[in-house]
């Protein structure tokens, strides 16, 4: 009976607090607001975000926290063994088919978001194929020479899919009318769960110490500055460029990131 409430009580925490919803939201807040920074030349303070729950939000939040937990930050009180990069995957993948089954009137081309999802799935999971294991810091901590070339094109093409998946890109939705600048609670939810996962995917994992904690966040902040620059840019290049770049170079660099998964798959047994 002990042993179940202290299990009960360490998830707790992990979910709400570390490295769950109240990291999440920090986190969030922080990239968000460098975001709106960067994008925004007429730059102003945003409106606080409405914090009415609705369907959408509630499931992106509980799908979040899933994800998060997943990550191989330090002093993370959820077990390595418990952790699985399907559940990251799978909780991530539900908050953008949440927006489009509840409101894909607010989701710009939902089709093309569709095959940018699948191209992230495939970076996710295909680190995945040869080590023969879902959890996220064994896969993190795979530095084997071979399977290199599979980490950085599956790397590549994930850094590619997030400004796409976290609405970065120039595509407006035919529903926003939106004048004020508001923070998006969406996005700041799934900041960190996008980020943190890069991190715990494709860098070895840190230690349970100070420096392991600096490192992994200060990679994650990285990750996350890399992103807002791939965002900024396709801002400035205009919707053309976004949406041929999602549409013809994109989903041929998945084909490809399958072609090495695959040829790495038979060279390595």
């Amino acid at each position: 009976m002990i042993q179940l409430l202290l299990s009960i009580a360490t998830h707790s925490v992990a979910l709400l607090v570390y490295p769950g919803l109240l990291v999440m939201v920090a986190f969030g807040a922080l990239v968000e607001l460098a975001w709106l920074r960067v994008s925004r030349r007429d730059w102003q303070r945003p409106d606080l975000p409405r914090f009415r729950v609705t369907p959408v939000l509630a499931t992106v939040a509980l799908c979040s926290v899933l994800a998060s937990v997943q990550v191989s930050a330090p002093f993370n009180e959820v077990p390595g063994a418990e952790r699985s990069v399907v559940l990251a995957a799978v909780g991530l993948a539900f908050t953008a088919w949440a927006d489009l089954a509840l409101t894909v009137e607010f989701v710009a081309a939902p089709g093309l978001l569709l095959i940018v999802q699948f191209c992230w799935m495939l970076a996710v999971l295909g680190p995945a194929v040869q080590p023969e294991s879902l959890r996220p810091q064994v896969l993190g901590n795979v530095l084997v020479p071979g399977l290199l070339p599979v980490k950085v094109a599956c790397a590549f093409l994930y850094l590619l899919s997030l400004p796409a998946l976290m609405r970065l890109w120039p595509l407006v939705p035919p529903a926003d009318r939106r004048e004020k600048l508001r923070l998006d609670t969406a996005r700041i939810l799934t900041w960190f769960p996008y980020c943190g996962l890069f991190t715990t995917l494709f860098v070895p994992p840190p230690s349970d110490d100070a420096l392991g904690f600096v490192r992994f966040f200060g990679i994650t902040f990285l990750v996350a500055a890399i992103v807002i620059a791939i965002g900024a840019l396709l801002r400035r290049r205009g919707e053309a460029v976004a949406r041929g770049l999602y549409t013809r170079a994109v989903p041929p660099f998945a084909g490809l990131v399958i072609a090495i998964v695959v040829v790495t798959s038979v060279l390595m047994r």
